[in-house]
């Protein structure tokens, strides 16, 4: 089993950024954030392959959010810039050891999951 922690959600101005990292307790093949915002479906947001470094993001945040890596301390982050009203919801951190790249933003591909993080943008 694979316990995933997060942390560095916050409230923010729209334009602002935060950084949310995720440390998990063991080696996995691949972490991803996904958001939910109150009354909506849990939305895949990013992810990293941890070997590869390969990275997928949702149209909605390309070129405002970056996923990266530190393999040392098996943690990921998410920096979110200029940050919308829009992207306020509960973040978490999802991760899973089996080695495939199909359907990336899709919830059952992960089989770990952290308790969430909560990021609030005001206007």
């Amino acid at each position: 089993q694979v316990q995933l922690v997060e942390s560095g959600g916050g409230s923010v101005q729209a334009g602002g950024s935060l950084r949310l990292s995720c440390v998990a307790s063991d080696s996995v093949y691949c972490m991803a954030w996904f958001r939910q915002a109150p009354g909506k479906e849990r939305e895949a947001v990013a992810r990293i392959n941890i070997g590869s470094g390969s990275t997928y993001y949702a149209d909605s945040v390309k070129g405002r959010f970056t996923i990266s890596q530190d393999n040392a301390k098996n943690t990921v982050y998410l920096q979110m810039n200029s940050l919308k009203p829009e992207d306020t919801a509960l973040y978490y951190c999802a991760a899973d050891r089996r080695p495939s790249n199909i359907g990336w933003s899709i919830r059952s591909m992960y089989n770990y999951w952290g308790q969430g993080t909560q990021v609030a943008v005001s206007s």
